[in-house]
């Protein structure tokens, strides 16, 4: 298949607007929820994060790994934490692109997991596979997860998040707006023929790439990122210099920013708001951010 170039926007500025929940920290309990049960917040796992341990190749925790073979989705990875004693864990199903196997997405299983998430990265059906049948297929994963498979002990299954590139980011979109009790969503390189994605009601931050000529920024990320206007908090990081394939090896500017993102939401660690609030400036490696700021 034959992708038509685009041209990529200039960077635009945002303002922050005020979180929808107050900062918190350690094991300070949570308000009660209307009509809920006034449960105290999860203490948060793994030691506090640095610049460095957010960076490195590995983790805090070490990881083990299986090949799991799903009912409704083709074949996966799951890796995961073998360390017990904190507790559960919460779960992210990462989706490749068109035509891309899951070797080529393999890296985020043991970076993500090691930052104590269980991880399933995935083998769609087909390389063929749209946004959609790649949104069904990873919310398929995720109850494969926490219903069936063997690490399912490991896993909470109230924090659950959804992290795809290319049409798996598409597909990302989809099944957050399909599953709004889906903690967390970092689209990479996003590509979907659907621009609207106003009822979308997840944490999502989208991570495009400059110089991308098959998912350029201003006709994907950033229109999708602008059309984010439910969601209770949203991020945009765009990579500078970076093409379509940035997301395919091993990077430690999406690493950073995925799990910042993932440990925020997915585990509500206000420890990780460091390295989102304030906004990074424009670097070597970042040529726009934007957000919401989930400080307030």
């Amino acid at each position: 298949m034959l992708w038509p170039h685009e041209t990529c926007q200039h960077p635009r500025s945002e303002t922050p607007r005020p979180s929808l929940r107050r900062r918190r920290t350690g094991g300070e309990p949570e308000p009660p929820s209307p009509g809920g049960s006034g449960r105290t917040r999860r203490l948060p796992a793994g030691p506090a994060p640095t610049e460095q341990s957010i960076t490195a190749e590995r983790g805090p925790f070490a990881t083990a790994q299986t090949t799991v073979d799903g009912p409704t989705f083709k074949s996966g990875t799951a890796y995961y934490p073998t360390d017990t004693s904190q507790g559960t864990f919460g779960a992210v199903v990462v989706s490749p692109g068109f035509v891309t196997p899951e070797a080529l997405i393999s890296w985020y299983g043991p970076r993500l997991a090691s930052q104590g998430f269980v991880v399933l990265t995935l083998e769609t059906n087909s390389g063929f596979d749209q946004p959609d049948d790649r949104a069904t297929q990873m919310l398929n994963a995720l109850d494969y997860l926490v219903q069936s498979s063997s690490v399912r002990t490991r896993i909470d299954p109230n924090r659950l998040a959804v992290m795809g590139h290319s049409m798996g980011g598409g597909g990302s979109l989809k099944a957050s707006e399909s599953r709004p009790s889906l903690k967390a969503a970092v689209p990479l390189m996003p590509w979907s023929n659907d621009k609207t994605w106003q009822t979308d009601r997840v944490p999502t931050m989208i991570i495009g790439a400059e110089n991308d000529a098959i998912a350029s920024p201003a006709s994907h990320a950033e229109v999708f990122y602008n059309s984010l206007t439910a969601a209770p908090e949203k991020a945009y990081v765009e990579l500078r210099g970076a093409d379509h394939n940035v997301a395919l090896g091993s990077n430690v500017t999406i690493a950073k920013y995925s799990i910042a993102w993932l440990k925020r939401f997915v585990d509500e660690d206000v420890r990780y708001e460091q390295f989102l609030c304030p906004a990074p400036v424009p670097n070597t490696q970042i040529s726009e951010y934007r957000n919401t700021c989930p400080t307030g």
